[in-house]
């Protein structure tokens, strides 16, 4: 029997294409809903399943943003292979988008058993929702809003790229989230900020589901809910990577921060009152 059915795979990859690229904490919310569904969050089949649905939503953005990842990609061969070509921005940024991979691959792969043992409780991801939430709210008020995506720097990619290694020891602090405050802290305005959070997801969560994929599938998930969840995922993360540009180019994150405090305390009193275990 498959660790995950067809139906908890489909609600999952709703769960997944709604938070993956909102500043809320897409491991944060399938942990609590995995929870509540009575799924174990630490075991394999679970922890590989989460990953490789992942995909569907980086399929998303790879369609949303596909002409502009095509620039960057001619614009990084034509450096590779002609030198007089290095001085465009788009190719440096292909470059940087590379660089500010390799922390959180490292980190990744070094503290896995980590990350998925004591770093797993719901506890951690409850205090992570609101400490997130601190964070996401200063970003946003102390950052000038200044700059734009032609304005970032090689110092800008590497430290929104190292703001991932917080989401991914602290589960519920939201990649996004971390990644989007670090460049509003670099002075980013919104939007330049939120999809500079989805140009350096790319690599990362597309490695962890790629890599994820053996154990989901050999740990107890079947083929037709790993494609299930994943479609889904796909679906619903089009939908919130338009509206979520969108809505930073005319909102504060306030939205976001009330809702991820709203969460947190709500998961310590399931929690506290033993109606979900952590």
């Amino acid at each position: 029997m498959d660790a995950i059915s067809v139906g908890q795979a489909a609600l999952l990859g709703v769960v997944e294409g709604l938070t993956e690229f909102l500043p809320v904490s897409s491991t944060g919310h399938l942990k609590i809903v995995e929870g509540l569904m009575g799924i174990p969050v630490a075991d394999d089949a679970v922890v590989g399943f989460t990953a490789v649905i992942q995909v569907g939503a980086i399929a998303a953005v790879l369609l949303y943003f596909f002409s502009d990842i095509v620039r960057f990609a001619s614009a990084w061969t034509r450096g590779v292979l002609r030198p007089a070509e290095r001085n465009n921005h788009d190719y440096a940024f292909a470059w940087w988008v590379i660089w500010a991979t390799v922390p959180i691959v490292a980190v990744g792969l070094l503290a896995k058993p980590l990350i998925e043992g004591p770093l797993a409780s719901l506890w951690v991801v409850g205090g992570s929702l609101i400490a997130g939430s601190v964070v996401m709210w200063l970003a946003d008020r102390m950052g000038r809003h200044k700059y734009g995506e032609g304005d970032v720097t090689f110092a800008d990619a590497m430290i929104v790229g190292c703001a991932q290694i917080l989401a991914l020891l602290l589960p519920g602090f939201s990649r996004s989230g971390a990644t989007i405050s670090a460049a509003l802290f670099r002075d980013l305005d919104r939007v330049a900020a939120t999809r500079l959070s989805f140009f350096l997801g790319l690599p990362a969560l597309t490695g962890a589901g790629i890599y994820e994929l053996k154990d989901a599938l050999g740990a107890g998930v079947g083929a037709v809910p790993l494609v299930v969840g994943t479609a889904v995922s796909f679906v619903v993360a089009y939908a919130s990577i338009a509206w979520m540009l969108k809505f930073v180019a005319r909102h504060s994150l306030n939205a976001f921060v009330i809702y991820r405090i709203v969460v947190g305390v709500a998961l310590f009193g399931l929690l506290g009152t033993g109606a979900l275990n952590a």
